[in-house]
């Protein structure tokens, strides 16, 4: 039974603990023998990978020989076992290699489930109990420097690809130690890639592209698992090679492949509540280091006034993303996070300093069949009295829903022309007009867009 169908008979599995590993002890006392032997040269720089995982194979090949009554199956699969525990993340393991899993979530010891094109499917992999999944916690988290224990029970940590960890243990978490990695594959998604799996259209990529091009400022909205560090990931591949990027981040996940990129990363408080870093000290600082484009992972707090202050001091072509149900309520994000910094700004003026930042809003949503699409591309316009207006560009449109509730649509332009034209001529590009007509069969929708901006 291949890894599919052994998720989808196990997605009926009842939530009790899983039958005792007849294994366990074996396991444990070589694992415990093989770091004992192996300790120092776990740790060290000077041995490759390929090396260690060979003599880690031989020490516990040399302690399994002296363990009677097991068939050679039983060996090897003690040997893989002991292999991952000691060199790789336990169980986890071959979920984190396998990159049809996107998100791995870890209810306990006995209780793992995973997603896979957007649905969630319980697995047949547990760990022997509380003790060995916090073994794995501690080594994830151990990795970045950071630590774990009932005086500091909850961490946001990344593996070494990426991979975003949240893990929270007793006493905050009552059904024992959990864990959540949403992975970040090696491989990362270009713009070619966003059109193959649908989440957006060629004629939005190639205006996307061109908006980079002449430095707009972009913010991604969404909801949380929609996508935005993938589009943002992907979309910064149309960044100019010969510019100087800063990206700033809670967690490193961008991936940039531009030769010039320089990556900063907040540093939470130690135990004793000091040393904090956040990550509105990092976009000041990296005012100062002479950037091109900044780009924020996430914004989440009063760092949202400093990145507006960026946009507008010099730093166009700023890349940010939030989470958010619409676009209007991305703009209602940064002005509540803005208050945030703790000054006393009238709202007039918040509003008019993100409508002078921010040129374009894209926002995606996961759908209930799972894929994740650009639902809007907006452009921010001006002030309107009190309120900043908006217009959209193109916008999702679904056809119909299959009888396997598959979503059939696509993401289609309102045929109103953006008012950025200006910044597309100082760069020197064309914006082909034709990008914004309305296709043939749609026109029907054209009046209704254009009373929508008009208001």
């Amino acid at each position: 039974m291949d890894l599919q169908e052994r998720l989808n008979a196990s997605s009926s599995l009842s939530d009790a603990p899983a039958t005792a590993d007849p294994f366990a002890d074996v396991k444990n006392r070589i694992h415990m023998a093989v770091i004992g032997e192996l300790g120092p040269q776990l740790y060290s720089d000077d041995i490759d990978e390929a090396t260690l995982r060979e003599r880690v194979k031989a020490a516990i090949g040399a302690h399994l020989s002296k363990e009677a009554g097991l068939s050679h199956t039983d060996r090897v699969t003690i040997a893989e076992a002991v292999t991952d525990d000691i060199l790789g993340h336990g169980p986890l393991e071959r979920l984190l290699l396998d990159d049809t899993v996107s998100e791995i979530m870890v209810n306990g010891p006995h209780d793992i489930w995973v997603e896979r094109g957007g649905r969630l499917y319980q697995v047949p992999i547990h760990f022997t109990d509380s003790s060995h999944l916090r073994r794995i916690i501690n080594k994830i988290v151990a990795q970045i420097g950071r630590r774990i224990d009932e005086s500091s029970p909850m961490v946001d940590a990344r593996l070494p690809d990426g991979s975003r960890v949240n893990a929270i243990i007793p006493p905050l978490s009552l059904s024992g130690p959990l864990v959540t990695i949403r992975k970040f594959g090696e491989t990362r998604l270009n713009l070619d890639d966003m059109i193959r799996i649908g989440t957006l259209s060629e004629p939005t990529v190639d205006f996307l592209s061109l908006c980079i091009r002449a430095e707009l400022n972009i913010l991604i909205s969404g909801g949380t698992g929609s996508g935005k560090t993938t589009l943002l990931n992907a979309l910064s591949t149309a960044v100019p090679d010969d510019q100087r990027i800063i990206t700033i981040e809670d967690a490193a996940e961008l991936k940039l492949n531009q030769r010039h990129v320089l990556r900063l990363e907040s540093r939470p408080s130690n135990i004793e509540g000091e040393g904090e870093i956040a990550i509105r000290e990092l976009v000041r600082n990296s005012l100062r280091m002479r950037p091109d484009r900044i780009i924020v992972g996430e914004v989440r707090g009063p760092e949202a006034l400093d990145m507006l202050q960026a946009m507008n001091t010099g730093h166009d072509g700023s890349l940010s993303t939030v989470h958010s149900n619409s676009t209007r309520d991305a703009l209602a994000r940064v002005e509540t996070m803005v208050l945030m910094a703790g000054y006393d700004l009238p709202l007039k003026a918040i509003r008019a300093q993100v409508a002078s930042a921010l040129d374009l809003i894209v926002h995606l949503e996961r759908l209930e069949d799972g894929s994740r699409r650009v639902m809007q591309i907006t452009e921010v316009q001006r002030m309107e009295s009190d309120v900043v207006t908006l217009q959209d560009i193109f916008e999702f449109h679904i056809d119909h829903v299959t009888a396997e509730r598959q979503v059939v649509g696509s993401l289609r332009p309102t045929g109103l022309r953006p008012g950025f034209l200006a910044k597309f001529q100082k760069h020197g590009i064309d914006l082909p007009i034709e990008m914004f007509q309305i296709p043939g069969g749609h026109l029907a929708a054209a009046a209704g867009h254009v009373a929508k901006a008009s208001r």
